[in-house]
């Protein structure tokens, strides 16, 4: 792992491989850079590729912050800044998908592309979102039972990761707990589902503050048709749901979706490494 200072924290990330361009892959929570471990190595001999730990997740530093998203977008502009990425093509899940497409709505004409999955492409109501999560969030986003879940009890990582990919080998749910050792420690995991703009049938999104983002990258998104645009799918009942991928298809200009397996969970770079890297390489071959 590198390391850049930057703002009143620092940043660890990987930067392997060489060439015209440079691939940024974006984790989501509660995750790390180590997601990519197997992707990496497959596109490191066609472009420069980066991965981050986003701030406050994986080896980054825990700077006295609140985690907004706003938070989160600003540490990464600040990143791809300090290290000299320019044109990047951006790809993430999760949080990672959202913070892509946010940086390229502010960034017109830099993006080269943006492969995601696993994100939110908009903000949603609590009908469109998983319904076997919904419970789960409403609790989170619920003062104390929120703490409770995931700062005493480390709910993202002891029960989530492997509820949506059972797959995860012991060493590797041991990467994704160690940045995480207390309560204080796990301040960013908390932060995120309470980030998730949402609003019952009819009513308001909140918070509006993100709303308001990821309705100017929905935007960006439909208007942009000279920036490719991938979206991988996976499983039917996650964030990439049928719903999700036909509004995306009507609604986001320069796209083209492609299936990953259907039985791939949320956090997709631990079940389908070799697919999605494969839709990477794609990608880059196809750009000018």
């Amino acid at each position: 792992m590198k390391r850049v200072d930057l703002l009143d924290s620092h940043m660890s990330y990987v930067d392997e491989g060489a060439g015209e361009g440079t691939v940024v892959l974006l984790h989501g929570n509660p995750t790390s850079s180590h997601i990519w471990r197997h992707v990496v190595p497959r596109l490191a001999g066609a472009a420069r590729v980066v991965a981050p730990d986003l701030i406050g997740m994986g080896e980054s530093g825990k700077p006295d912050i609140d985690y907004s998203f706003a938070d989160q977008a600003a540490y990464l502009e600040a990143f791809l800044a300090a290290i000299g990425v320019e044109r990047p093509v951006l790809v993430g899940y999760d949080w990672g998908g959202s913070l892509a497409l946010d940086w390229a709505a502010r960034h017109p004409g830099r993006a080269r592309g943006l492969v995601l999955m696993e994100t939110f492409l908009r903000p949603m109501t609590w009908a469109e979102f998983p319904t076997g999560a919904t419970e789960f969030f409403r609790t989170l986003r619920t003062p104390g039972a929120g703490e409770q879940m995931a700062l005493a009890e480390n709910w993202f990582i002891e029960h989530a990761l492997r509820a949506t990919n059972p797959g995860i080998a012991d060493e590797d749910l041991a990467a994704y707990r160690k940045p995480f050792p207390d309560p204080d420690a796990r301040r960013p995991l908390l932060a995120w589902p309470r980030q998730i703009p949402l609003a019952e049938a009819g009513g308001p999104f909140e918070p509006a503050a993100v709303a308001e983002r990821f309705e100017a990258y929905a935007a960006w998104a439909a208007a942009t048709p000279e920036v490719p645009k991938l979206l991988l799918t996976g499983s039917p009942h996650a964030l990439g749901s049928p719903a999700m991928t036909a509004w995306a298809k009507e609604h986001v200009a320069g796209l083209e979706v492609a299936s990953i397996g259907e039985e791939v969970g949320h956090h997709a770079p631990e079940d389908a490494p070799e697919a999605i890297a494969e839709a990477v390489l794609g990608l880059l071959a196809r750009l000018p």
